[in-house]
């Protein structure tokens, strides 16, 4: 009874917050009042339940020792009788799912399936896809690739793995087919990869000219990936530079001038239309990008983020927040810790992304090693003030080359799984 009597109390406070506009702040359920005052106009606060009006619903529930509560009661169940004139129970082949018998919780639907084994087909359908135009021979050969043998050492982890990969440029030589041929092999070989992502900077660098290739490009792929290993998520890294304006217009206007591929309404569409699971939102243009209109990174980020979560684009796909900034300099403790909350806590507390992938070594054209941790992986301040984030661990991922090691894939693996629980495997 008490756990009924505090889920109420919570369920009626939870109605508290932002809800429909309130236009004017002489609005009496307007809450604007609360919001910081630097909060963008278009932002509105509203009470669905004053907290008088919520202090009155907890009340009505407690008083009386709760006797509304045991009043109300569970609602009587829908029943069907079958026997009823005039009522229809379909049954047999054509009848409702299931084989008629009884069965206890937790007993497998199918003949089988004990053990999280595999079921076994019944009247001899097909049960599963494994894809279509992968060969035994081409699932070998990327096992023995850098990436395909890096994935073995990864499974012992315990990491979720990606395949990161760039399909562009093959999409603009006519080599998209074998490509994703080659690619698709990596996350079929062996069991733990769960996604590829199949392209970077997308949209930001020069590959595409016109918004109408860049669709094509994103159909094309997409569906190629999509036949060849149907299940695994398709995952795609850009950024939306207007989104950092918030609600200045005039940064608005400049910014969608200079990104014209850019353009958040069709980077949705990829979402809504599925075709695309996972949208990496790139965070390395935040702290200069908008100095013209006196928009610092903080606001930028916090700007970027209001926008995702109004478009409900977590509705669609999982949205992450990506950072190579941690890998530009050696930080003290202080600012190690800053930098984390800044940039790794911030987008999570902001409710729109839902994991951080952060880069922790990358090697620049004239072979200068950038890395977050010390070289051969010896300790410094910012890596063991990463380490120190277990809890969200499962939220964080970061990007590697097995082709090229700090020391060598198991060693580096290990090392990045205690900080790390997902990876981006590089494929070249």
């Amino acid at each position: 009874m008490r756990l009924r009597q505090l889920f109420v109390i919570g369920l009626a406070l939870s109605i508290l917050g932002v809800g429909a506009p309130a236009w004017s702040q002489d609005d009496p359920r307007s809450c604007n009042d609360l919001m910081a005052a630097d909060t963008p106009a278009y932002v509105v606060c509203t009470w669905m339940a004053t907290p008088e009006e919520a202090a009155d619903i907890a009340r009505f529930w407690l008083e009386n020792d709760g006797q509304n509560m045991i009043d109300a009661g569970p609602m009587d169940p829908i029943t069907i009788d079958c026997n009823e004139p005039g009522t229809e129970c379909p049954t047999g082949p054509d009848g409702p799912e299931g084989d008629g018998e009884m069965h206890d919780v937790g007993d497998p639907d199918v003949e089988g399936a004990e053990d999280g084994g595999t079921p076994e087909c019944q009247n001899g359908e097909e049960c599963y896809v494994d894809g279509t135009g992968l060969s035994a021979a081409d699932k070998a050969a990327a096992e023995e690739t850098p990436a395909g043998q890096a994935v073995q050492a990864v499974a012992q982890t315990g990491m979720r793995i990606w395949i990161d990969t760039e399909l562009a440029d093959d999409y603009k030589a006519g080599r998209l087919a074998e490509a994703a041929k080659k690619v698709a092999a990596l996350a079929a070989a062996q069991p733990g990869v769960v996604g590829i992502r199949f392209t970077s900077q997308l949209g930001f660098n020069q590959t595409f000219a016109t918004a109408d290739e860049l669709d094509t490009f994103v159909t094309e792929a997409t569906t190629a990936l999509r036949t060849l290993v149907p299940g695994v998520k398709l995952a795609a890294h850009t950024l939306v530079p207007v989104f950092g304006c918030g609600s200045d217009e005039t940064c608005q206007a400049e910014v969608t001038k200079k990104y014209p591929l850019l353009d958040p309404d069709r980077i949705g569409a990829w979402l809504a239309k599925g075709q695309i699971d996972q949208l990496a939102l790139d965070s390395g243009h935040l702290a200069t990008e908008y100095a013209t209109w006196k928009i610092d990174a903080a606001t930028a980020q916090r700007n970027q983020w209001i926008q995702v979560r109004a478009r409900a684009w977590d509705a669609y796909a999982q949205i992450a927040a990506e950072d190579a900034s941690f890998t530009a300099a050696q930080l003290t403790e202080e600012q190690a810790a800053k930098a984390i909350t800044d940039r790794v806590a911030a987008p999570l507390q902001d409710d729109a992304a839902e994991t951080v992938t952060l880069w922790t070594r990358w090697q620049n054209d004239q072979g200068q090693v950038n890395r977050v941790f010390g070289e051969k992986w010896a300790a410094n301040t910012t890596w063991e003030q990463l380490k120190k984030l277990g809890s969200i661990r499962p939220r964080l991922a970061t990007v590697y080359d097995p082709a090229n090691p700090e020391v060598d894939v198991t060693t580096d693996m290990k090392n990045l799984s205690e900080v790390f629980g997902q990876v981006y495997l590089h494929a070249a």
